[in-house]
């Protein structure tokens, strides 16, 4: 879809689109806002900005609309409206082996438990054993900076994700 196309839809259409790219309900507000919008450039920009005067509480809200880090499963079943979006992201687990699958699982638990979210990173260009090292590297983090943190993943992922709504025919 073009962003002419984008801006021509409905509200909720247009409103379904952009909880695609980020789940944080107040930032698919604040988007819906600035519609219409006449470059993809803007459109950008105005994300970054509504996500930046988004709340802690918004980004935790983000995070709730990801499967987890290597769990195809929850691609399948939670998340099938964004599947093909996370999946493609997710593209470097699909060559991953079972070890480093099992040890995914093991410290995207750990982290949830530490932190109370699953791990959020931008997967996309990362192979599994990448997404491990820093999922290893990030449990060390405190809460404070974990969240500044996984905040910018879930902006980079939302940018990509209208970037690649916007640009596809």
């Amino acid at each position: 879809m073009d962003l002419k196309r984008f801006n021509n839809l409905n509200e909720r259409e247009r409103r379904d689109a952009l909880s695609n790219c980020c789940g944080a309900t107040h930032w698919v507000d604040k988007m819906l806002t600035s519609a219409p919008v006449e470059k993809l450039e803007l459109l950008l920009e105005l994300s970054d900005k509504n996500w930046y005067d988004c709340t802690e509480s918004d980004w935790l809200e983000a995070f709730t609309h990801h499967p987890k880090i290597g769990d195809l499963k929850s691609l399948e079943n939670k998340f099938a409206l964004t599947k093909e979006m996370a999946g493609n992201e997710q593209s470097g687990i699909n060559v991953a082996t079972e070890n480093v699958l099992i040890e995914l699982a093991d410290y995207n638990k750990r982290y949830e438990d530490k932190f109370g979210y699953i791990f959020i990173v931008c997967a996309t260009g990362k192979s599994a054993n990448e997404m491990l090292e820093l999922l290893k590297s990030r449990i060390n983090n405190s809460p404070e900076e974990e969240i500044k943190i996984a905040m910018e993943e879930q902006n980079k992922i939302t940018k990509l994700r209208l970037e690649k709504f916007l640009t596809e025919n």
